[in-house]
């Protein structure tokens, strides 16, 4: 009803003006003509003209009609330079603000539904940049007004923010023309107004603000730098602190470029993916899964025998896989591609210095990349208990005959389901409803089946309050995570402690800097990745927001671009297509809006789901479990999101991941071959669902009509 109000109101008033031929009185000759008489007017009740004056200003830029340029003009006129810039700079802003509200109400909906996949992107920066690039817009006084009003009323701007930089942006261009109109009689046409000089000087206005910026960048860089001496000269073009995923990209990339760039390493060259993280926890999983499908060959027409896991050779051979791929990451490899690795303990002592166990380097720019480590709860005698993390996990020499799992996130989940696939009695303890809380209910309803089907004890909704040691067993007291109740108490021989992640900050000398660092041990840093100091960059783990192995490769590139290039251009990080994955039995992989973002962020969609039970190869495997549910702009083949449930749901994802960074749909999909039998067919079929639900149905009786009638 709003909608239909405000539509009705303009179209009435746009009706009136052109058939009341009002677009004839605000003309050059039509405002000459009646100067005099205003003036007059003007002389003998000045508040009331100009408060008529003012409501007929509003609503003419309030509805954009033509004709604001020559009405500012008789503002000079009537009411001089003083009085005039007054009320015509009020009612411009006043009625530029309605212009937005209008177009805020009629269109922003429509717009943020059917642009939503870049939509929260572009508020994104108007958050951050939206006055700056207004107040821009508003000095240009050749910028149509009623675009700006247009344009600015489907982001997210605030009304007060809006009001308050148009009335300093257009306050220029208002009192050229105030005082341009002190002389109405002498002007033949708004060309006497905007002469040649004088559209030169308002296009170097408009790029004040951009110099303005850029000088207020150096202040606040010279400002950080204060008190800092600079090196005349550089031992290093770039000093990269952690040989993770991220430093070894960002050493690459730089070296690549034929930069002097040094690696330092305190510890292991592959950071926490190599030696901690992803790959002993993923071949974990296969030596699990394997014996999983060994305790179930007759399912295969196989002898079923019984087996068991030889858990020091599952130890032993997780090294050999760390063993194999570590040259990948090695000293020997990234030297012969040009990269000086050290290995020792950096400490930055200045913005232009690296100091590594007493040997100070001196470097153009930095690049902090020294990963994360395993949140440790507060938590009475949790320190002395001897609990285990994702890091020291990998030393156990003994399968545990009870493992307590504090936590229902990934790695919890994938740790208690290898684990318990391995033998271990196992207990997960999750603080909130339910586990994955991140994805959608009917993605961790499926993997809380599948863990309880192994045999692993899920316990939602409940606190770890306590532990003791008792020597070979731990006693874990948890109470209600809502309100009071009884307390529940476990035991076991091993503990391992999984609620998440921190950034890795201690001991690099931040403090000293004065470099902020965020409540979760990530350092604070702007769009490209630069710190306090602009010369100072931060990628991997202790940059977030995601803390996932190929996030961190892709910030890698933007900070040592940006490290040694971004005198010339900078880059900011595209976050917009970011898969991740759950490597637990079914694997949990995602890209994009899931339902849950979808709801919270008010955004339309479509879903389309298929179940992998019904594909071939999923059959022929005795996999044929989990789904393919996609989320696309209503009526349109538009991927927003896509989450798999399933067996290689981490492979399959790649598809939507292409997809959507390319911007292709669904059908596009739907017409690529794929062979047969594999998984990926899931993938087309998916959209073969979307295509049938989308199908045009009144086309297709006609058809039906036509062939019936061939016959």
């Amino acid at each position: 009803m709003k909608k239909f109000v405000i539509l009705a109101l303009i179209i009435a008033a746009v009706g009136a003006w052109w058939f009341f031929g009002l677009g004839d009185v605000f003309t050059l000759a039509g405002i000459k003509a009646q100067q005099a008489e205003l003036q007059q007017a003007f002389s003998e009740r000045p508040l009331f003209i100009a408060l008529m004056y003012f409501l007929v200003y509003v609503v003419m830029a309030a509805l954009s009609l033509p004709g604001a340029a020559l009405l500012t003009l008789l503002g000079g006129a009537v009411f001089g330079l003083y009085a005039g810039t007054l009320v015509v700079s009020f009612a411009s802003t006043t009625g530029a603000t309605l212009a937005m509200l209008m177009s805020r109400v009629l269109l922003h909906d429509w717009v943020a539904k059917k642009f939503s996949a870049s939509y929260e992107k572009i508020n994104v920066g108007m958050d951050r940049d939206g006055a700056f690039y207004l107040f821009t817009l508003r000095l240009i006084a050749y910028v149509p007004f009623f675009a700006v009003n247009l344009v600015m009323g489907l982001t997210r701007i605030s009304v007060t923010r809006y009001f308050w930089v148009s009335q300093l942006g257009m306050l220029p261009g208002t009192l050229l023309f105030v005082y341009a109109g002190q002389t109405l009689g002498e002007i033949e046409s708004l060309r006497d107004v905007f002469t040649v000089d004088i559209a030169i000087a308002f296009i170097f206005l408009a790029l004040f603000p951009w110099f303005a910026r850029f000088f207020i960048e150096r202040v606040q860089a010279n400002k950080a730098y204060s008190g800092w001496h600079k090196p005349k000269k550089y031992d290093r073009n770039l000093v990269v602190i952690g040989a993770g995923a991220a430093g070894l990209v960002t050493s690459y990339i730089a070296a690549a470029v034929k930069a002097k760039v040094s690696l330092v390493e305190s510890e292991k060259m592959g950071g926490d993916c190599l030696n901690t993280g992803c790959v002993p926890s993923k071949a974990l999983i296969r030596s699990a899964r394997i014996n999983h499908y060994a305790n179930h060959s007759d399912k295969f027409g196989l002898k079923l025998v019984s087996y068991g896991a030889d858990f020091p050779k599952v130890m032993n051979r997780i090294q050999s896989v760390i063993k194999k791929i570590a040259p990948h990451d090695s000293i020997e490899r990234y030297s012969e591609l040009g990269v000086d690795c050290i290995t020792g303990r950096a400490r930055i002592t200045s913005p232009w210095s690296v100091e590594v166990d007493g040997r100070e380097i001196t470097t153009r720019s930095i690049v902090i990349a020294t990963g994360g480590r395993p949140k440790i709860p507060t938590i009475p005698g949790l320190q002395g208990s001897g609990y285990l993390t994702s890091e020291n996990l990998w030393q156990l020499k003994g399968l545990p005959k009870h493992l307590v799992v504090m936590g229902g996130g990934a790695i919890g989940c994938e740790l208690a389901q290898a684990f318990r696939r391995l033998g271990s009695d196992v207990t997960i303890v999750e603080f909130l409803d339910r586990i994955l809380f991140r994805d959608d209910v009917d993605v961790s309803d499926a993997v809380h089946a599948s863990l309880e089907a192994d045999g692993v004890r899920v316990l939602t909704g409940w606190r770890v309050v306590s532990v003791a040691n008792g020597g070979a067993e731990k006693t874990v007291e948890c109470m209600p995570a809502k309100g009071d109740g009884e307390a529940m108490r476990l035991t076991g021989d091993q503990l391992l402690v999984a609620v998440g992640r921190e950034g890795n900050t201690q001991g690099l000398g931040l403090d000293v800097l004065g470099i902020p660092v965020r409540d979760n041990g990530t350092i604070e840093s702007n769009e490209y990745l630069q710190t306090k100091f602009p010369n100072i960059f931060v990628c991997g783990d202790v940059a977030g927001p995601y803390q996932f192995t190929h996030v961190a490769g892709h910030q890698a590139w933007y900070a040592a671009v940006n490290a040694l290039f971004g005198f010339a251009k900078k880059f900011s990080v595209d976050y917009s297509v970011i898969p991740f994955a759950v490597f637990t039995s079914p694997e949990v992989a995602r890209v994009g809006l899931n339902e849950t973002e979808a709801k919270a962020k008010n955004v339309e969609y479509e879903i389309t789901c298929y179940g992998i039970d019904d594909l071939d190869r999923a059959i022929a495997d005795d996999e044929a479990h989990g789904f393919i549910k996609v989320l696309t702009v209503p009526g349109k083949d538009k991927i927003l999101g896509v989450t798999i449930v399933g067996y290689h749901a981490a492979e399959l994802i790649a598809e939507y991941v292409l997809a959507m960074k390319h911007g292709l749909g669904l059908n596009k999909i739907l017409g690529t071959i794929h062979t047969y039998p594999t998984l990926m067919e899931a993938n087309k079929f998916v959209a073969g669902e979307w295509k049938r639900k989308n199908a045009p149905q009144k086309l297709l009786a006609l058809v039906e009509k036509f062939h019936s009638w061939r016959l």
